[in-house]
């Protein structure tokens, strides 16, 4: 059921109509009062119509005199994060989603949905994947199941989890397999869309053959990836820092085994450090960036996202990176896919 219908109850329906709709719901029970025009009126809850009839109030009464008029709700693309993460905190789990007319558009549901990231998605789905054959000759990488999904299902998954509604996949080598596999994404409640590569454009080339998108921030990742990155934490320190492109970095670590001589000009010695750790941090291939960096992409040309940094970087353009704390894993090698097979056994995703 669309959950905009699920929770909506109509002025002219009755009591007895949300009582049996309530029921139905639960344990999620909220609704919300409309007009013919689906413009919000009110909210309506299990408790609302037991007050009600404590005060006298009957299943003939007006389902207008039970609510509450003033119910939280959110305005499209006018919200930040941390307003949703304060809603939270504040126990509201089902609130309804408005256009300027107080339409409802949509409901975000916190049982369902971690977040609601105001991005359109990219997936990077078009390689080969030769270091992987010949589990990829004839099978694209990013459908090589691991557990019991393909990998870029994953992706999806959790893109859409955080409210990600317009997801595009840039396809090449086996691309119908895809199409075949996800259609239009209704299945998931999302809109999936192709572009279709007719030669290799690179890491980043192939985004200028998606037609439209309906945000001003872009996630770009590879497809070939498993994360539990927190996309909503990765979005608000993007926002936060005022950045043009943010690029999650996952840590790697050498230890070295032996004391190390740290040396001024010449030969004198200026500090000791006993076995050090040195930690690096990597390019995760995962990106978010403002739709007008795509003006810097050069049209039908190879060119790959690590160009597309140096750009930015020369244009004194703000690039900020964000650590992946939790789990991350690049299905490159025949040893990634195996150790992949066992983390999926004990990460959530």
């Amino acid at each position: 059921m669309d959950i905009v219908k699920k929770h909506i109850i109509f002025y002219g329906q009755s009591v007895r109509d949300a009582l049996i709709k309530l029921d139905q719901i639960a344990p999620s029970s909220i609704l919300f009062l409309v007009n013919e025009e689906i413009e919000l009126l009110g909210s309506l809850t299990d408790g609302d119509l037991r007050r009600g009839f404590i005060k006298g109030l009957g299943l003939e009464s007006k389902l207008l005199d039970f609510v509450q008029p003033s119910p939280v709700f959110i305005k499209s693309n006018e919200y930040s994060i941390s307003e949703l993460e304060q809603f939270k905190k504040d126990f509201f789990k089902i609130i309804p989603i408005v256009d300027d007319s107080k339409k409802i558009v949509d409901i975000l549901d916190f049982n369902i949905k971690q977040s609601l990231i105001p991005a359109d998605a990219v997936l990077m789905a078009g390689g080969e994947g030769k270091r992987l054959r010949p589990l990829t000759e004839t099978t694209p990488k990013p459908l090589l199941k691991v557990g019991e999904k393909p990998i870029v299902e994953y992706n999806i998954d959790r893109l859409a989890r955080y409210g990600i509604k317009n997801i595009n996949l840039s396809i090449n080598y086996l691309g119908d397999q895809l199409v075949d596999y996800f259609g239009d994404g209704s299945s998931k409640d999302i809109n999936i869309k192709y572009a279709k590569e007719s030669k290799p454009l690179g890491t980043i080339g192939s985004i200028l053959l998606i037609d439209e998108f309906h945000n001003d921030d872009i996630i770009v990742m590879n497809s070939d990836l498993l994360t539990n990155i927190d996309f909503a934490d990765f979005f608000k320190t993007y926002k936060e820092s005022n950045a043009d492109m943010a690029v999650a970095a996952t840590s790697y670590h050498v230890d070295v085994p032996y004391a190390v001589l740290e040396v001024g000009e010449g030969i004198e010695v200026k500090s000791l450090k006993e076995k050090p750790r040195y930690t690096y941090y990597s390019n995760a291939g995962i990106y978010i960036m403002k739709k007008k960096i795509l003006n810097m992409i050069p049209k039908d040309q190879f060119y790959d996202i690590t160009d597309l940094m140096d750009r930015i970087l020369e244009m004194n353009l703000k690039l900020i990176t964000y650590p992946i704390n939790g789990y991350w894993l690049d299905i490159g090698k025949h040893e990634d896919f195996k150790k992949a097979q066992e983390d999926i056994k004990h990460i959530q995703l």
